[in-house]
């Protein structure tokens, strides 16, 4: 008997134009039995909207407020757990639009790949994912995670490397993507696992709010010894074109500092948390590599007079040091 799968999707703002897309994608799946949708205090009724499609494996939950991507995937996943007897929980985001054959391909990955339903785990490829995209084609994951003792990716010891593996960078893109290949942790958009995987990892950390979370969340596979495989051929596409900056630093200058806003607070928080607790392997080494970004950082804050910003990047790193998650109302250096 064929495996089937539920998907779970969080929302947010005013983002119909895509999660309608992702909707009649996944519903076109006859293999999908339920579809959480996690409304994140939406500025419109999503319940209303998705009345259009008349479909009772859509379930919606309504947050009274904004839990971000961390209660709101944990939510979405409780709720398909337990309220479905879905063999796979499917995590996309509102914008992750999967190709066709996605859910086929991702099925058939299932049956291939060994292991049992609490040591592996899948996720779709993104092609507009550098990183991702060499991973595929052979490049050592560990080049871009987990990298050991670095601080928000500077590593004394590994800058002649870095120069050396991008110089490397066209040889890797000329080689073929390979079908199936390990990472240590992924995005929520695209990542796949059995119902069993949950009982063993449990729900996301909603004291993360947002960003790290899922990096977090999916490493308990990886840490409780099982694996996640990328599967090339199952491809999820972003249709949102909005993602990112056009930010340029220019000399002595940093987004942390010219772009420090609560996104960047969480991201340093958040990440400082996860990365001190899951890569340090020399304590002295990585404090080290600390003392000399936030040496450098100093010296641009003063040069640009952004000193209200680097102590709120200094005070994000305090409390991702000292565990110290949650919301946070008002943000250190805005």
């Amino acid at each position: 008997m064929e495996l089937s799968i539920g998907v779970v999707t969080v929302t947010y703002g005013n983002r119909w134009r895509f999660l309608q897309k992702v909707l009649e994608r996944v519903l076109a799946f006859p293999q999908v039995k339920v579809v959480v949708v996690v409304d994140n205090a939406s500025d419109y009724s999503v319940a209303d909207a998705i009345r259009v499609f008349n479909d009772s494996r859509i379930k919606v939950i309504s947050e009274a407020e904004n839990k971000g991507s961390a209660g709101g995937y944990k939510d979405g996943i409780s709720e398909a757990v337990n309220s479905s007897n879905a063999d796979l929980i499917w995590l996309l985001d509102d914008d992750n639009l999967p190709k066709r054959d996605a859910a086929e391909l991702l099925l058939s990955a299932w049956e291939k790949i060994e292991g049992n339903s609490t040591s592996k785990a899948l996720f779709c490829f993104r092609a507009d994912r550098l990183p991702h995209l060499r991973i595929a084609k052979g490049q050592n994951p560990h080049d871009y995670y987990l990298v050991p003792d670095n601080f928000m990716g500077f590593h004394v010891l590994r800058i002649v490397k870095n120069k050396l593996r991008k110089a490397r960078n066209a040889e890797v893109d000329r080689m073929p993507i390979q079908p199936f290949v390990k990472m240590p942790y992924v995005p929520y958009g695209g990542f796949f696992m059995h119902r069993d995987m949950v009982k063993l990892i449990g729900t996301p950390n909603a004291d993360f709010f947002v960003y790290a979370d899922d990096s977090e969340y999916t490493y308990r596979v990886t840490k409780n010894g099982g694996s996640i495989w990328l599967v090339s051929a199952a491809e999820v596409i972003d249709i949102d074109p909005s993602q990112g900056n056009n930010y340029k630093a220019g000399f002595l200058r940093s987004p942390l500092l010219d772009l420090w806003n609560f996104r960047t607070y969480y991201q340093v928080r958040n990440r400082i948390y996860f990365y001190s607790r899951a890569s340090v392997r020399n304590r002295i080494l990585y404090k080290i590599n600390q003392f000399l970004f936030m040496a450098q950082l100093f010296l641009s804050a003063t040069l640009t007079g952004k000193i209200k910003a680097y102590k709120g990047f200094k005070a994000a790193v305090e409390a991702g040091h000292r565990g110290k998650l949650g919301k946070v109302d008002p943000i250190p250096g805005t």
